[in-house]
């Protein structure tokens, strides 16, 4: 009994150790062991390069090493039986002058030969890389029958003769990369029964018969890299003769757009299949079936425009996938259920994660903008998107409401700023919901991340963004274009008036509106035009939805928004440079100077915000042009503190900082103090001129001056009354006309009606 009661005690234990460790290792789905912790950690955590575990359990085993690594390690990691210690001497005889000799393998690297030099038939390694070599002969290595390597890349060789390889019975690898090969005749490797590897990458092979790879029964790695082929099917019936025993590795950057049904079904053993950077527009629904043994399998950058659910159902054993570059419109997570050894898997986007969760190690982990966990990736992303809103919005709603209790008499303009408002603040919502869905999706992001990018509130958000951003880089040039032709062609410029202020006004938003929700309303053109990333603004992306989305992109960013940039820049330079001219011939050296430095930080203060809003963004693009690679961080920080510069600042340079808003306040200031209507000596600032409300209050103000002409007619001019407050900026927008030798400095702008209060001083100046 004792015995017993020992054996059930030990059985009891023994049964309970295997629970807990069962309990140890088994985890959620999406979860992770953390080694022989009792604890697991979710997908994102592992392989991140931070030991979140504590014992480095979650960053080892991280490497990708399966497929050839693996099975290079399995068949040719073991020491060979036959291996025979080498010798430091040379026992190959006379061998020629520029080559080196040991023991039975000869070095001519380097050499300049143009034929194949004549050792010893006993040489069983010869390497003539980078001669000249231009042709290979038939029989050309027949007496070298002892050769087991062969290395002959980086020559010129164009003419391989099909019994160039005859006699090599005992060759095990043959290199032949880097030449100028196109065509492979049939047989020309028959005699190579031992080969076990075939370099042939960076040719031009573009046609391979039925019976090239006749022959090759020991083949173990063939790579065929960035060659010109088109077709697999050419190859098939010498497949099923040489029955490539592991790997079809490197097919990769070739031309094929077809591969037959059958073209790897006497691969059973096949351990690697590389088909990446080709032009496969489809895969055919039974090409893996039979490949059960396959360890890596790549098909990443091909133009395929949708996966199977089943395609992956038979590679049972497959343990890194790669479908990188590849959108795919139906994906679900019965495609890869199926894949129970998987792990690693590499995607396109970093949200395809969530249909793997079973895959320890998924890539990429993130767009740099969104993460596993979070829309905005970075704290500071998550924290400003809130303060650059609620500043946006907060400014031009303010503007707005503000905008009624200025009494100017430019109504139009008013109307203008107004718009500009309204533009700006879409900016602010946009900032609002994104910052909003952060908070939504906080922690656990990547379990709607593409539901959220496909959904129709992202779609509708990011065309807020797009409508708010191109509106208000036309007002802005409508507006300098306004300013422009006021102060540069005085005599020419008419006042706007109130039909032809609403037409444009309403052309400029109807415009907008066109290319906010062209790519809403033609989806089969654009796609997801707007989903390309979590924040749903289509500034940058490595792999744009569709060509006709990649140029639309670039017609707005590098074409519309280049070109009223670029007219903001040279509107202001050119008003600058005649405001100069004009002060100069006008006004005293010293204010002259006073008032130019004045006008230079006003025009320099909305140059600049126009530059740092758009010359990033127009470098990005000219980048991704380029096809230089950008980080995805980039593009986050630019939308969320780059884009939205104009609009968090244009209410501050374009009401804020004026002088009609400043009296306003003044004025409301003092009636909120005093508790009843302000009386003063001098009335309200009434501002008139379009252009009068770009500029600050200075002290000082100064008298116009009228030519002598009307001296010499002996009549006095005939003025129209301007307040005494213009700060000198009557003489910065006179204009000089000559008339032969006359020269008559006016006023300019539109004509308004001013208090009676008002007044001017007038005198002479000579030119």
């Amino acid at each position: 009994m004792p015995n017993l009661s020992i054996q059930s005690y030990c059985f009891s234990a023994l049964f309970t150790a295997l629970n807990m460790t069962e309990e140890k290792r088994t985890c959620p789905l999406g979860y992770f062991p953390c080694g022989n912790l009792t604890f697991c950690l979710p997908q994102l955590m592992h392989c991140n390069g931070i030991d979140d575990c504590g014992n480095q359990a979650d960053e080892e085993n991280c490497g990708d090493n399966n497929g050839w690594p693996h099975l290079f390690d399995k068949y040719f990691g073991m020491p060979s039986h036959n291996a025979r210690t080498k010798s430091n001497v040379c026992l190959l005889g006379v061998v020629p002058e520029l080559c080196q000799c040991r023991d039975l393998e000869l070095d001519c690297d380097g050499a300049h030969f143009q034929d194949i030099p004549v050792v010893a038939m006993n040489v069983t390694m010869m390497s003539l890389q980078r001669n000249g070599l231009r042709k290979l002969r038939a029989n050309t290595f027949f007496k070298y029958q002892s050769l087991q390597k062969l290395y002959l890349q980086h020559n010129k060789i164009q003419d391989v003769s099909p019994d160039a390889f005859r006699g090599l019975y005992n060759l095990t690898r043959l290199y032949l990369s880097n030449n100028r090969i196109s065509v492979l005749m049939p047989g020309v490797f028959r005699d190579l029964h031992k080969l076990e590897w075939l370099i042939l990458e960076n040719n031009s092979i573009h046609q391979i018969s039925s019976t090239t790879f006749s022959g090759l029964n020991s083949l173990v790695l063939l790579v065929l890299l960035n060659n010109s082929l088109t077709k697999l099917d050419d190859i098939l019936e010498c497949q099923k003769k040489s029955k490539l025993l592991l790997t079809y590795k490197v097919l990769q950057r070739n031309r094929i757009s077809y591969v037959h049904e059958q073209a790897f079904s006497v691969l059973q053993k096949l351990g690697e299949l590389d088909l990446s950077r080709n032009r496969l527009a489809a895969i055919p629904p039974n090409l893996f079936v039979l490949l059960e043994d396959l360890l890596q399998l790549n098909i990443s950058y091909n133009p395929i425009m949708e996966l199977q659910v089943d395609h992956f159902d038979k590679l049972h054993k497959l343990k890194s996938l790669s479908i990188e570059g590849i959108e795919i419109g139906n994906i679900q997570r019965r495609m890869f259920e199926p894949l129970k050894y998987l792990t690693h898997i590499y995607f396109k986007k970093f949200q395809y994660c969530g249909y793997a969760p079973h895959v320890r190690s998924c890539k990429p982990n993130t767009d740099g903008i969104s993460s596993f966990e979070n829309l905005l990736a970075n704290i500071v992303l998550r924290v400003f998107v809130w303060v650059v809103s609620a500043t946006t919005c907060f400014g031009n709603i303010f503007v707005i409401c503000m905008r009624s209790y200025i009494r100017s008499e430019n109504k139009l303009h008013a109307m203008c700023i107004i718009s500009l408002c309204c533009a700006d603040g879409l900016m602010g919502i946009y900032l609002f919901m994104i910052g909003a869905y952060d908070l939504k999706f906080r922690g656990e992001y990547n379990r709607h991340a593409q539901a959220w990018m496909d959904s129709s509130q992202c779609q509708v958000i990011g065309s807020l963004a797009m409508l708010s951003t191109e509106v208000s880089v036309l007002l802005l040039t409508y507006l300098t274009l306004e300013k422009y032709i006021c102060i540069v062609y005085p005599f020419q410029y008419l006042t706007p008036g109130w039909r032809r202020t609403v037409t444009i006004l309403l052309g400029i938003w109807v415009f907008g509106f066109i290319i906010a929700f062209l790519p809403l309303v033609c989806k089969g053109l654009f796609r997801n035009f707007y989903g390309t990333n979590g924040v749903c603004f289509p500034l940058h992306s490595e792999q744009p939805e569709t060509l006709w989305a990649h140029v639309y992109s670039i017609v707005i960013f590098l074409g519309l928004n280049l070109v009223a940039f670029l007219i903001i820049v040279l509107s202001y330079a050119s008003m600058f440079y005649n405001i100069q001219r004009t002060g100069t011939q006008t006004t005293k050296y010293s204010n002259h100077i006073k008032k130019e430095v004045t006008i230079a930080k006003r025009f320099f203060s909305i140059v600049i915000t126009d530059s740092l809003c758009w010359i990033p963004i127009f470098i990005l693009k000219i980048l991704s042009l380029l096809q230089v690679e950008i980080p995805g961080t980039i593009s986050s920080w630019v939308v969320i503190f780059i884009l939205p510069i104009n609009s968090a600042l244009n209410p501050i340079l374009y009401t804020l900082t004026t002088r009609p808003f400043k009296e306003t306040i003044v004025q409301v200031w003092a009636n909120y103090r005093q508790r009843r209507p302000l009386l003063s000596r001098h009335p309200a600032h009434h501002p008139s001129l379009t252009w009068q409300e770009m500029w600050p209050l200075q002290e000082n103000s100064h008298s116009v001056s009228v030519g002598q002409e009307f001296e010499a007619n002996g009549t006095k001019p005939k003025l129209t009354p301007v307040e005494n407050t213009n700060e000198g900026y009557n003489d910065i927008t006179a204009s000089t006309r000559k008339q032969e030798t006359q020269h008559t400095v006016l006023s300019v702008c539109p004509k308004t009606e001013t208090p009676p209060h008002t007044h001017i001083h007038t005198g002479t100046q000579t030119n």
